[in-house]
């Protein structure tokens, strides 16, 4: 049902916790699944220099907290902002189907904390800027 690589982002979550005095903070949850996600970002000249996620969710939600959080280390903002959910699924070569809104909840909470740092900074949101919206079958 899983791949190798869901599995070993579920079981070996990369940069799992918190960061204080984050420049961005993003929190997204879906009230059908119970999966919630916050992922916390460290940004120093536009590039994202560290990236935390705490995430309580079944185990394709972990997997896709962590590998979103890979995905965009190290990167500029604007690199950050073309991550989609799809990138993420392929990134753990495929979800099922019923698990894909985890991937929607990974970019949705890293658009969240994106956001969450434009405001803090009072710098315009990119044009084109969007969050997907979450829609799912039930768990």
């Amino acid at each position: 049902m899983y791949s190798e690589k869901v599995m070993d982002h579920f079981t070996n979550p990369r940069n799992v916790g918190e960061i204080e005095n984050a420049d961005g903070v993003g929190t997204v949850g879906n009230p059908k699944c119970g999966d919630i996600m916050r992922i916390f970002l460290k940004i120093d000249d536009g590039i994202i220099t560290d990236v935390k996620f705490k995430t309580f969710g079944c185990g394709a939600a972990i997997a896709t907290s962590s590998m979103a959080t890979e995905m965009v280390k190290g990167k500029s903002i604007e690199d950050a902002l073309k991550l989609t959910n799809k990138a993420v699924a392929e990134a753990l070569d495929g979800l099922p189907a019923v698990k894909m809104h985890c991937s929607l909840l990974a970019e949705q909470a890293l658009k969240e904390a994106l956001e969450d740092y434009f405001n803090k900074n009072n710098i315009p949101l990119p044009e084109g800027f969007t969050k997907p919206d979450v829609e799912h079958d039930e768990d």
